[in-house]
């Protein structure tokens, strides 16, 4: 028996979506419409009418009875017809009521085109407030204010005051700057782009870019999403989305602002390190979205990856019949981040065997200037077969021996073998026409080598991006190790007593209570008691300053090194109090901390931290450690909560993570280990948000097998949040954490137990067991139609099922641990996904065979019903086959209505929430 059904994984989300009054609108009223040469109000008007879009278009202005020859009317309430949209081009003073004038009508979107709001100051805020209270009080989507509005040129609407209609194309292009718009409109239409999409999105009061690309993303006319930035907005709503489309439609992003100063934080570390951009470039990556610094690259990002398949790696190889242009492409590709591609032992053999002794006998493949097409067309089938290569350049130079059109029609071929292909036909005239035959046959081709080297780069980064969406982690162990009450109770304590800074034995203690492991560290008030505890540690020791109120303790000469006898700790214990006492006062003077000091022999300081950026909340960061930190600024920011494959991915962007994995005769760190620590430190940073900031530095990881002392935590310092802040007021994750409020156990009706728990990304190999205990049947109810075993378990297909967005959707999972195998399987799942645009959701249930009539299908259902409740919804429903009884008994004993649909083998599931 197989319980509902969410064919939306399956098939394009086709239903209605709200914003579809703005891009497909019916009716238009233009409000503010205007007969004055060069008004907005007239400039919109005439292009409504000029660029049919097969709808109707009702100017409205109160001191007419026509504007361009249209009837007029006084208000949105007197157009005789239901307006799907409306746009409006009066004062800013104007505007609150006109939007209460256009809910009260029932006008499904609106596009606010005046000026005058925030961008001016308190007043204009105020006004967007009164906007935004109106636009809260019915359903109505608005773009805005301050834009330049909207076109859709595939149905040719063109709701902008700009000069021109974009073309009809395959880009959906959103600008923060409307000035920009209309920049790109123009270089457009030289470089014949077009667009299936064409929006300026001004403010952003209440459709954001979430909004936008959840609906481009839906969109069938469009192939990829280029995006001007200046604000982030709702950055969860944005990174949410972006996460969504980017696993099918490539969204590609420049961003201003790239060169702002990072903020500065007095008390940490990480504050120092952690700049607004970089969190911009962390959190692209953790999306799948590729950054670009420039417009140019912006769109040839779009088309290239609409014509040419990913590459699985950084390694370029190049052929050029001139050495120049090659080396001028490695350059590129190396000071970018690209790699040349090693040639292969085959490779080069066979190349030796077709090219004139000269070549160049190396990547960058100087095949010399006399290359006719013949030797063009045998080099470049040799090196598309290298495997060391993930890609490829053909570079060509207008010389007296070269045909350049005749050796295009030789490369066309390499278009399908499965790795990129670019190429460079430098020149103007004489290359025109090679380069045409090449980009009929989708291989891209560029004026300079160093610009396709870059776009090669942004090929591999792309995938690089989307590649941790796609990788399966390994379950990370947190489980006993963490005892979320004893991290609370110390911060806790530390609040009541009026200090926002924990000492470092506290902070130690926080660590260990999540399983970070800690060097031993021991309190002494009096450089007896001092030399006692090191004596009981044993030599050498390290003492520290003990203080409620100091951050740096180097700073004022708060630490003193491998102290190897009792009147080294005396000396230090009274060295470290006089210069406290000087510096910073006897107050700040608490004592000391001994602590034995570690052999740092064959091993590596690190940092490991978390600072709040206003825009994205809690940040992570990891690199290079110990006193240089910020000097060597050797680190990679990361958005909690982290998985394993995100915490390698963020090792992976700093230079330190080769020395860890061995260099110059030194073993590996057991990265694994790190990997684990790495989760374990998100998760504390996720579940205590009363701290502001907190370092690990150095976090002391040493080349050997693992080992109870080969990860220690040597330092660490947290900072809390203000003692007068609110719950509200905490700064929110800008990626959902992992909901373990919908964690509990429950008992099947044969007397199985079981946890019933969100899915995780680690659930795939589970996901694969469960697909194999259905039987046709189960899968047919689940998906209208047989789908075969290797489709439904397609490693692509099970990622995007488990690793999944929990603001979107929630799927629940039954898990039984077999008592004598202790092995874990799923015998159920339940899915709730939200609809785009809307506050309904859909649910799925899928139950394995062996487990059904024991109740777990509608328990799961329950379960999302109280899902569907705290997320405030208003409506669940699902499709279901006629012939699946079980699943209309099910809902309607939980309250579902059931209704028959256009199509007499299915019928609705409804329930109001």
């Amino acid at each position: 028996m197989q319980l509902g059904s969410d064919r939306a994984y399956d098939i394009l989300r086709t239903q209605h979506q709200p914003l579809d009054a703005i891009f497909a609108p019916q009716s238009i009223a233009v409000i503010g419409a205007s007969e004055r040469e060069n008004s907005v109000g007239r400039t919109v008007l005439w292009n409504l009418i000029s660029h049919p879009f097969g709808g109707t278009v009702f100017p409205v202005n109160p001191k007419r009875h026509s504007v361009l020859g249209i009837k007029a009317y006084p208000n949105i309430a007197a157009v005789p017809e239901p307006v799907d949209l409306a746009i409006i081009a009066t004062p800013a003073l104007t505007v609150p009521s006109v939007i209460g004038e256009c809910v009260d009508a029932g006008v499904k979107g609106a596009i606010v085109l005046s000026a005058g709001f925030k961008e001016i100051g308190i007043v204009g805020a105020q006004l967007e407030q009164q906007v935004l209270q109106e636009v809260r009080r019915g359903k109505i989507r608005l773009i805005g204010p301050n834009c330049l509005g909207i076109m859709n040129p595939h149905t040719g609407l063109n709701a902008t005051f700009a000069s021109s209609m974009a073309l009809p194309g395959k880009v959906g292009f959103i600008s923060q700057s409307g000035a920009l718009c209309t920049a790109i409109l123009d270089w457009s239409f030289h470089e014949n782009v077009g667009f299936s999409a064409f929006i300026s999105i001004g403010s952003m009061l209440d459709v954001g870019w979430g909004d936008l690309i959840d609906y481009l993303g839906d969109d069938p006319h469009t192939e990829s999403i280029v995006i001007y930035m200046e604000s982030i907005g709702n950055a969860r709503s944005f990174l949410s989305a972006a996460r969504e489309v980017a696993l099918t439609k490539p969204i590609i992003v420049i961003k201003a602002g790239r060169t702002a100063a990072a903020a500065k934080a007095a008390a940490s570390h990480t504050g120092a390190l952690t700049g607004s951009d970089a969190v911009f470039d962390a959190a692209f990556r953790r999306t799948g979205v590729l950054r670009v610094k420039s417009i140019a690259d912006l769109f040839d990002m779009a088309e290239v990856l609409a014509k040419q398949p990913r590459p699985k790696g950084p390694r370029l190889t190049i052929i050029t019949n001139a050495g120049g242009p090659g080396v001028l492409a490695a350059d590129a590709l190396i000071t970018d981040g690209g790699e040349l591609a090693e040639l292969s032992k085959e490779t080069y053999q066979a190349l030796n065997q077709l090219l004139p002794p000269q070549w160049s006998h190396n990547n960058p493949i100087d095949i010399l200037g006399d290359a006719d097409p013949t030797r063009y067309a045998k080099a470049l089938e040799i090196i598309a077969k290298d495997p060391n290569s993930d890609g490829l350049l053909a570079i060509l130079t207008p010389q007296a021996m070269t045909d350049p059109t005749q050796i295009a029609y030789q490369l066309k071929p390499l278009a399908q073998i499965g790795k990129p292909v670019l190429a460079s036909w430098m020149g103007d005239a004489d290359v025109e026409a090679g380069a045409e035959i090449l980009n009929q046959a989708l291989i891209p081709t560029f004026a300079f080598p160093d610009t396709a080297a870059n776009v090669f780069y942004y090929m591999w980064r792309y995938t690089y991006n989307l590649r941790a969406l796609y990788e399966t982690p390994v379950l990370a162990d947190n489980g006993d190790t963490c005892k979320r009450t004893i991290a609370e109770t110390i911060i806790q304590q530390a609040r009541q007593a009026g200090r926002t800074l924990l000492t470092e034995v506290e902070s130690k203690q926080v660590l260990a209570a999540y399983g970070i492991p800690t060097v031993a560290t021991q309190v002494a008030t009096s450089a007896g008691e001092a030399v006692k505890l090191a004596e009981e540690i044993g030599y050498p020791v390290v003492l520290k300053v003990f203080s409620q109120t100091i951050t740096h303790k180097t700073d004022v000469d708060g630490v003193h090194l491998n102290l190897h006898n009792a009147d080294a700790v005396g000396e230090a214990y009274n060295a470290i109090a006089s210069s406290i006492t000087t510096k910073v006062g006897a107050n700040s003077f608490a004592g000391v901390t001994v602590q034995p000091m570690i052999d740092l022999r064959n091993s590596y300081e690190l940092i490991l931290g978390s600072s709040i950026d206003a825009q994205f909340g809690p940040v992570l960061l990891f690199g290079t450690g110990g006193q240089l930190v910020e000097v060597f600024q050797d680190r990679a920011l990361g958005l909690p909560p982290l998985n394993t494959t995100l915490a390698r991915r963020m090792m992976e962007q700093t230079r330190i993570y080769k020395a860890l994995q061995g260099v110059r005769g030194r073993k590996a760190v057991n990265l694994e280990a790190l990997e684990q620590l790495l989760v374990r430190f998100s998760q504390l940073v996720v579940e205590q948000r009363l701290i502001k900031e907190i370092d690990i530095n150095p976090l002391l990881v040493k080349a050997q097998e693992i080992s109870q002392n080969s990860l220690v935590a040597l330092d660490a310092r947290i900072v809390l949040h203000d003692l007068n802040i609110t719950e509200v007021q905490l700064p929110k994750l800008a990626i959902r954490p992992y909901p373990t409020q919908y964690v509990s156990s429950w008992t099947m009706q044969n007397g199985m137990d079981v946890t019933i728990r969100p899915i995780r990304p680690e659930d795939e190999p589970l996901m694969i067991k469960l697909h194999k205990t259905l039987s046709e049947e189960s899968v047919y109810f689940r998906y209208f139609h047989l789908i075969k075993l290797s489709q439904r378990i397609a490693h692509e297909r099970l990622t995007r099922l488990c690793f999944i967005d929990y603001d979107r959707e929630m799927a629940l999972v039954a898990d039984y641990q077999n008592p004598e195998t202790q092995e874990n399987e799923l015998l159920a799942i339940g899915r709730l996904s939200k609809l785009h645009g809307t506050n309904e959701a859909e649910f799925a249930i899928l139950v394995s065979d062996r487990y059904q009539c024991q109740g777990l299908g509608t328990e799961l259902l329950k379960r999302l019903l109280q899902v569907g409740c705290d997320e405030h919804l208003t409506l669940i429903s699902a499709e279901i086959l006629t012939e699946n009884s079980a699943m209309q008994r099910v809902c309607e004993k939980l309250g579902f209505r059931i209704y028959p649909t256009a199509e007499t083998s299915v019928v609705r599931a409804e329930i109001i929430t």
